[in-house]
């Protein structure tokens, strides 16, 4: 993305903010890590562990903590804000918009729309994309190329579907939900009975339903129920890569990282927190405000507001001190082998 921005409109976005020094530069043209910024770009401090890095930096604008101490170098400024990370993002969505447009409303001459289905007001509905048999799609939504919006289901208002979504049948979206590129909502869950030693297939006849402000990361699938629902609650932001298995129910504001793996019937409460690559076991619930570390299998109840590490997973504080005295293992046995050599 090509983009400048000036330094009147940086103060515009951080009106509050404190200045430090001087540049020749009038237009800011990129936005790159300290430790790799030139002339001309702007950089921040995000994590204390970089501080280090500022002094030698050759960022033109640097978003600093209003704590840091310190004086810009010749021909820098130190913009001395509340939070430089919220800063960034605030200035990349200003950014976003400016240079990069939301596609305009208007329907791709290749889309097909059955004619059952209902289209809102200023929907945008990209190339080779499908809408059927009765399904809906809220007013100001973004439906990308090469999407499936199955029969029966609906898309809320002001949605954006990136390309190559597959939204199945009898789906339900609420409004401002953002599913990322290969996202596949309504694919049917992973159930077999074993009949005289054939695996026969379980159909699964319910639903997904995403509720509001919820954001889903690319490739991520969720499965329809067995029966009722398979449910995301409002607020949650699941990331790339993630399997959640039929009949699950996520609570509202949960964070889901990536390569997580959520097996039928796992009922999160709201505010959930689960690092990558984590897996959990069936029919289980994960109480409110729980945190489960990365690469943790959760094979029983999470009680709410605990913190879980390891396989199987153990309190976090246990799970570190195991890990620590893991290390010294070899020793120990060396010790063990010096006693009995002794004896």
């Amino acid at each position: 993305m090509k983009y400048s921005i000036s330094f009147e409109k940086l103060l515009e976005l951080f009106p509050t903010s404190k200045v430090e020094g001087s540049t020749e530069q009038t237009k800011f043209c990129g936005i790159s890590a300290l430790e790799r910024a030139t002339s001309g770009d702007i950089s921040f401090l995000g994590n204390a562990k970089y501080k280090k890095l500022v002094p030698t930096s050759n960022a033109s604008v640097i978003l600093l903590p209003h704590s840091y101490t310190g004086t810009p170098s010749h021909n820098q400024i130190y913009l001395k804000i509340d939070d430089p990370s919220v800063g960034l993002a605030c200035l990349c969505k200003f950014l976003e918009k400016e240079f990069a447009p939301s596609p305009p409303a208007e329907i791709h001459s290749t889309a097909w729309i059955d004619p059952t289905a209902k289209v809102g007001e200023r929907v945008s509905i990209g190339a080779f994309s499908f809408i059927g048999k009765n399904a809906t799609v809220g007013n100001n939504s973004k439906i990308g190329t090469h999407c499936h919006v199955g029969d029966y289901s609906v898309v809320g208002e002001s949605c954006q579907l990136y390309p190559s979504v597959k939204l199945l049948t009898h789906c339900y979206i609420g409004s401002r939900v953002t599913l990322n590129a290969g996202v596949v909502v309504g694919s049917e869950g992973y159930g077999f009975d074993t009949v005289d030693g054939v695996h026969e297939k379980i159909p699964h006849l319910g639903k997904v339903v995403i509720e509001d402000d919820v954001e889903i990361g690319a490739n991520t699938c969720l499965d329809r129920a067995r029966f009722e629902e398979t449910r995301i609650g409002k607020g949650t932001k699941i990331d790339n890569l993630v399997q959640i298995g039929h009949n699950v129910r996520i609570g509202n504001g949960c964070l889901i990282v990536a390569q997580v793996g959520i097996a039928g019937s796992v009922k999160f409460e709201d505010e959930v927190v689960v690092g990558g690559q984590a897996g959990f076991a069936g029919h289980l619930t994960v109480g409110k405000g729980a945190k489960i570390a990365g690469q943790a299998g959760i094979t029983k109840n999470v009680t709410p507001g605990a913190f879980l590490k390891g396989n199987p997973a153990l309190p976090f504080k246990l799970s570190q001190r195991i890990s620590i005295l893991q290390k010294r293992l070899p020793e120990l046995f060396n010790r063990f082998d010096a006693i009995e050599s002794n004896d």
